[in-house]
């Protein structure tokens, strides 16, 4: 006996997005504008798994406006958020004491922050939301796309997720089953590590032949500091203390608005070591002299965490299957070296949005969208990612010392000979989850404890997040098999989950009587950063999407 289908309504698109980010909403504004230049109707749906447009979105973030000039020219008398450019930039080495300035004036020219500015992309994505909305957009907050409607071996859309289920997966009082949004094409903007991208991927092979994608943890708070230690438009990057010449990652303090500073930290995921701790080590950067002294006396306002594509040109899938294709960090186009994507997010999105157009316009529909991927090539988003190619590399294959100094060499190189790199295109080999080592390799990290005031613990942090979920709902967080859990990620890894997770979602439980460690999963804590997706060494958790409007509620992120 199976169970009876579920009854689903039913809404019909031209085109459905999933993510309300840079991407997808450039995708939507893009594709009116088209529609309008043509004087067609389109009808298009931006499904957004947080409560709003812009909850979930986190980044630093210094905005090169490239891609925004060419979508809303105007942006600036439409009242876009971008209003602090960059006005000094700073790189510095730390140590554990002290610190050195690099002159930027010998980086390579696409390096510099000159022409960016400083912003908050959850702010940028709101209005970019009023934009879409405005020229006739549907946009739905509180759906998250749970999977991909497939028939005729093409995508065809996307059901949302049910509400009102229990944990046990049973009925509640106001039960609805997800709807079905259907589209003659799909663009997948998730973000980084999105479920339904991943699925698609492996679906149609679209990573076959390519480099496998990386990805960092990039943990941020934004603070209101005394405006003494405020310097407007000001941007420094950081590399080396707290972590060691073979952990990848550094931090970014920016400067911005009413006494604001957004500091972060990002630490590439493949390292070794599985008693780091990013959350960490990102607590004890800010005991470092040239960030304390800036933040003492200050208030932390919000926190957050996200995962960051890392693997560049030689990561990149094929974009297009039968249906729709990937854009922006679904995809990973994020240049490492300047620590942006949101550029290459929103071109991919507008270059996805052309070949759509285009392919209704001919009469076709669920088809693969060739011109698009060609499109990409062409375009500057695969020269901006290409002339950094080898940095993430170099710097894995060398240690921060030398692999930044190679790294700088080979983007002067491909700067100076049109592309040219003496290192050819450099391969990542393992995943990020297969560069994890055995615990028994290393010694454990003893961290200090939190002072309150300007070091703090996860459960604090993930309260200014904002992140709530409706507790009797399904753990949204799936671990294939409990007992490789036990044998492998603890008793051969040390149990890194409880490390690598920047919101205290997972610990290990030892029984008092028993002496058994049982793993606990904290699913309401979590911020949808998908670290553990990456993270784990045997991939045996897979990150699905919770009930819609869960996760945290970034403001000013």
């Amino acid at each position: 006996m199976t169970d009876a289908p579920i009854e689903r309504e039913s809404m019909e698109y031209d085109v459905v997005i999933v993510g309300g980010g840079p991407a997808g909403l450039s995708a939507a504004i893009r594709l009116k504008q088209l529609a309008d230049e043509a004087g067609q109707e389109l009808s298009i749906a931006v499904l957004e798994k947080g409560a709003e447009v812009g909850a979930h979105i986190l980044s630093g973030a210094v905005v090169d406006p490239k891609a925004l000039n060419e979508l809303i020219p105007d942006w600036a008398e439409k009242g876009a958020p971008l209003n602090d450019p960059v006005k000094t930039d700073i790189f510095e080495v730390l140590g554990a004491a002290g610190s050195i300035s690099l002159p930027t004036l010998f980086f390579p020219p696409l390096m510099s922050n000159h022409g960016c500015h400083i912003v908050s992309l959850g702010n940028v994505c709101r209005w970019l939301g009023e934009q879409a909305e405005a020229m006739g957009v549907e946009i739905y907050p509180g759906f998250p796309a749970a999977d991909v409607i497939e028939e005729d071996g093409a995508i065809k859309g996307v059901v949302t997720g049910d509400f009102g289920l229990a944990r046990d997966g049973g009925h509640k009082d106001g039960y609805q089953p997800g709807m079905e949004l259907r589209g003659k094409y799909t663009l997948i903007a998730e973000g980084a590590r999105g479920s339904l991208a991943k699925k698609l991927i492996g679906r149609y092979g679209l990573s076959e032949g390519k480099e496998p994608q990386k990805f960092g943890i990039g943990l941020k708070e934004l603070w209101r500091v005394k405006p003494e230690n405020h310097k407007p438009g000001m941007v420094k990057h950081t590399m080396g203390w707290p972590l060691d010449n073979s952990t990848g990652g550094g931090s970014f303090m920016y400067h911005y608005g009413d006494n604001l500073v957004s500091i972060g930290f990002v630490v590439h995921l493949n390292y070794k070591n599985p008693w780091i701790s990013p959350f960490e080590e990102f607590q004890r950067l800010k005991t470092h002299p040239a960030i304390r002294d800036v933040l003492e006396g200050g208030e932390r306002i919000s926190y957050g965490a996200r995962a960051i594509t890392e693997g560049g040109f030689q990561s990149v899938p094929k974009l297009a299957f039968p249906g729709g294709a990937l854009i922006g960090c679904s995809a990973g186009f994020v240049n490492v070296p300047r620590i942006k994507g949101s550029h290459n997010a929103m071109k991919t999105g507008m270059l996805a949005a052309e070949s759509v157009f285009a392919a209704i316009g001919a009469g076709r529909a669920h088809d693969e969208l060739a011109e698009y991927q060609t499109a990409y090539e062409n375009s500057w988003v695969a020269r901006d990612l290409k002339a950094v190619r080898n940095a993430k590399p170099l710097w894995s294959k060398f240690g921060t010392t030398i692999g930044i100094a190679l790294g700088g060499l080979d983007m002067w190189c491909n700067t100076l000979f049109g592309g040219w790199s003496p290192f050819g295109t450099m391969g990542h080999g393992k995943t990020d989850a297969e560069s994890t080592q055995p615990a028994e390799k290393f010694r454990k990290i003893d961290y200090p404890k939190p002072d309150g005031k300007l070091t703090f613990d996860r459960l604090s942090s993930v309260f200014i997040s904002n992140t709530n979920h409706e507790e009797d709902q399904p753990v949204h967080l799936k671990v294939a098999d409990m007992h490789l859990q036990k044998a492998s990620e603890l008793e051969v890894y040390g149990g890194p989950s409880a490390r690598y997770c920047p919101a205290g979602v997972y610990e290990w439980i030892k029984d008092e009587t028993t002496g058994e460690e049982r793993f606990q999963i904290n699913a309401q804590n979590c911020v949808h950063c998908k670290t553990c997706d990456i993270k784990d060494p045997n991939q045996n958790i897979n990150w699905t999407t919770p009930e819609g409007g869960g996760g945290p509620m970034y403001a000013g992120m």
